[in-house]
């Protein structure tokens, strides 16, 4: 089953949604703002993404500007700030068969599927 990390407020996830609609193939959706992830399931998530912690930051995030910009943060450190902040996490997210890719554009998500 694929799954979606998903911010409804976000036209880039609402575009991830319409393109695995569009394609017809199943999927489930988990809005990441009203139910975060954990720091457990972040570190899983980094793991199928191939990243570290902060490579996954919004670094545009008002919240990031305010509270994080210039600091360095251990990858530890980063986990717990996602966890606490999850508008900080890039989206939209689509996991599938124990991988995961940031799917900006789109079109990222056709090396995944």
């Amino acid at each position: 089953m694929i799954k979606v990390l998903h911010n409804p407020q976000c036209s880039k996830s609402n575009c991830a949604l319409d393109y695995l609609k569009t394609r017809q193939l199943a999927f489930e959706v988990r809005d990441y703002q009203n139910d975060p992830l954990d720091k457990a399931e972040l570190k899983t998530l980094c793991e199928q993404l191939g990243l570290k912690p902060e490579d996954i930051v919004r670094k545009t995030e008002p919240v990031y500007k305010k509270q994080f910009a210039g600091k360095h943060y251990s990858d530890e450190e980063w986990f717990d700030i996602l966890a606490g902040n999850p508008v900080l996490i890039q989206r939209p997210i689509i996991i599938h068969e124990g991988k995961a890719i940031i799917a900006r554009p789109v079109e990222n998500m056709d090396q995944l599927l």
